[in-house]
């Protein structure tokens, strides 16, 4: 008992490590019954082991059906049920569904029966889109758990269908059940998982009405309090949220990096379907950043953990030139959000999707699809009444407005979209409205307000790193007869893989192509960790540029005690050589041109093996590092005219 009592007071301090010695402790001496077996079993959940957990609820649920306590064993089956929904073992988890239904028949209503309506109502808004079924059930679940003071389910039930009316486009009485819901979370008086829920559900519907500071404030608030409470596994999908924020807010290497640990985070406590919308995040930064094949792959993850990927999908598609297949895939996502089972249709999720059809129109030459899309995405930014939506339907129209010709008008209404854009903090989708505004100023004949448009634009677009954007708005710069005579000082590295050619015949294409997958993402992750802008990728390496010199010889050690903790734990990884040099340059579009760029990647080829060669510029504009230097010497570069004075960066650790 004394074993038992250890157990049960540490749940209640959340030491669920500790809580869980206990009951295996307790263990030892005798089984657990059915109802410290249900409370081990949330210790190994919040512990992070599921298997343990799980095995111990199946345990508890035969007890008490042995017992004759239906109705608790019906409540355990729901939250199998859930387990097994949440990790897309969707024929596990219907079977515990159909079990709690089969053990509720004859028995008294209870909390227990809104425990099940409350998953029912759940699986029919998340899992099968049935909007009306799901209010439905959710009504009735509120009823029954307001009926038997199941203040958990309540909360619950609160916050899902908040959520579910702001997606219709009430969101005036969707964000009161929400602020009600979460009210109660703060509180404290309800289930720490039913709170983490809803938290989850006030900060996704606060972020898709573009209440974005509001949400972030949710973020923070959750964050401390699951903190407090340990809670690990939710804290991914917090990670998610503030992904989402980020990107939003232009810090898009900071947000790739949190939804990169919160895909890592929710993998280990079984919360799968918020690893679709980690990496919906990861592909629209990627396709941000003009890397193709990084995106595609992020949203094909998207899809497979049940996140539709549009309308980035859509948009990616459009980058690569197939517009008939864009158009294809932004219709058949628009028909999804009004098919037969949802007649009010998804007003959120139209939203979202709207401005992609009216880009991927225009450049299909369909002014009339266009403009049907821009009035549609005007009627529902009308129903929130929030600049978060009027912003996209400014933009829109304004868009629509430049391919009709109607330059005048679209000059008003763009320098409307882009000021509110950038009232909301959100940078990127400022800056292209600012460029298509530049479009129409230089149309009206004004070309030196729109040269000042596209300036504006650019100083974003490389800010943020938008490659392809950045590519745009440089040559409507040339073809308003600017040409970019700015001197930028930055640092570059170069990197590539020592003797690729031999490797690549060693070990054949197909293994060469899934070793340069991989070496790209452990580089990439760690310029994004050190904020690094990728310029091109060379096939076998790459060249980026750093605003201090510091973070470039940083990253440079990252890289190479990666590889080389990868070669000691798994047998093999190429040796990459790199080079660094701090200079200046000149910015042409995506790229940089100069003596500068030309002398670092003359150093890159000066490296050998894992070496890291930095010239004096970078290692003397560093300052004070944790890193030694050796071997300072002059090199003479090919076609570089003065001998270079360089070091090695002594990496490894002591």
């Amino acid at each position: 008992m004394d074993h038992l009592s250890a157990g049960r007071e540490a749940l209640k301090r959340f030491a669920w490590a500790e809580a869980l010695s206990a009951f295996a402790e307790a263990e030892r001496h005798e089984p657990l019954g059915p109802d410290d077996l249900l409370q081990k079993a949330s210790a190994a959940w919040w512990d992070g082991d599921l298997d343990d957990a799980a095995e111990a609820f199946e345990l508890a649920h035969g007890q008490l059906v042995d017992l004759g306590r239906r109705s608790d064993a019906a409540s355990v089956a729901v939250r199998l049920a859930e387990l097994a929904l949440r990790r897309f073992s969707m024929a596990v988890g219907q079977g515990w569904l159909a079990r709690a239904e089969r053990l509720l028949e004859g028995e008294p209503e209870s909390k227990v029966t809104a425990q099940f309506l409350a998953l029912k109502a759940i699986g029919a808004f998340l899992l099968q889109n049935d909007h009306p079924s799901a209010l439905e059930l959710m009504e009735h679940g509120l009823a029954t758990a307001r009926r038997h003071q199941a203040l958990d389910v309540e909360t619950l039930l609160l916050a899902f269908k908040g959520h579910l009316l702001a997606r219709q486009g009430n969101w005036a009485e969707g964000m009161a059940a929400l602020d009600e819901a979460a009210a109660a979370a703060a509180a404290g008086r309800i289930d720490p998982r039913a709170a983490c829920d809803v938290y989850c559900q006030t900060i996704s519907t606060c972020s898709e009405v573009g209440e974005y500071r509001r949400a972030a404030e949710w973020v923070e608030q959750a964050d401390r309090w699951m903190l407090k409470r340990d809670l690990k596994g939710y804290r991914g999908m917090c990670r998610v949220h503030r992904a989402e924020i980020k990107r939003m807010g232009g810090l898009w290497a900071e947000a790739e990096s949190e939804a990169r640990i919160a895909c890592d985070e929710l993998s280990q406590w079984g919360l799968l379907d918020g690893i679709g919308v980690a990496n919906y995040e990861i592909g629209v930064v990627r396709l941000g950043l003009g890397d193709l094949a990084g995106a595609e792959a992020a949203f094909g993850v998207a899809h497979e953990y049940g996140r539709a990927p549009q309308p980035g999908l859509a948009l990616l598609l459009l980058a690569r030139g197939d517009v008939a297949g864009a158009a294809h895939s932004i219709e058949a996502a628009l028909g999804a959000s009004v098919d037969a089972t949802r007649p009010s249709g998804d007003l959120l999720e139209r939203a979202h999707l709207l401005p992609a059809s009216v880009e991927i129109a225009l450049a299909a030459g369909d002014l009339p699809a266009a403009t049907h899309a821009a009035n549609e995405l005007a009627e529902i930014a009308a129903t929130f009444g929030s600049d978060a939506f009027r912003a996209p339907a400014l933009t829109a129209l304004g868009a629509v407005q430049v391919a009709s010709g109607s330059n005048a008008e679209a000059v008003a209404t763009l320098d409307a979209g882009w000021r509110l854009w950038h009232e909301l903090e959100v940078p990127y989708e400022s800056a292209r409205a600012r460029a298509l505004l530049g479009r129409a100023r230089a149309a009206t004949g004004d070309l030196v307000t729109a040269r000042l448009e596209w300036r504006a634009a650019r100083a974003v677009f490389e800010r943020l790193g938008a490659v392809r954007d950045l590519r745009t708005v440089t040559s409507l710069l040339e073809e308003g007869g600017e040409v970019d005579q700015r001197r930028i000082t930055k640092t570059f590295l170069f990197s590539d893989i020592v003797t690729s050619t031999d490797l690549v015949r060693l070990i054949g294409d197909t293994a060469w192509n899934e070793l340069i997958t991989w070496h790209d993402r452990v580089l990439r992750e760690a310029f994004r960790e050190h904020t690094g802008t990728e310029v091109r990728h060379t096939g076998d390496g790459f060249f980026v540029t750093f605003d201090r010199p510091s973070d470039a010889i940083r990253c440079a050690v990252t890289i190479q005690r990666r590889l080389k903790n990868h070669r000691r734990e798994h047998g093999f990884a190429p040796l990459v050589r790199i080079g660094l040099h701090s200079a200046e340059a000149s910015p042409h579009g995506t790229d940089f041109a100069g003596h500068g760029v030309h002398v670092a990647a003359r150093i890159g080829a000066e490296a050998h093996g894992e070496e890291i060669v930095a010239s004096s510029a970078v290692l003397d504009a560093a300052g004070p590092l944790e890193f030694a230097v050796s071997g300072r010497r002059s090199v003479n570069l090919k076609g570089v005219a003065e001998p270079v004075e360089v070091g090695t960066v002594v990496w490894e650790a002591s």
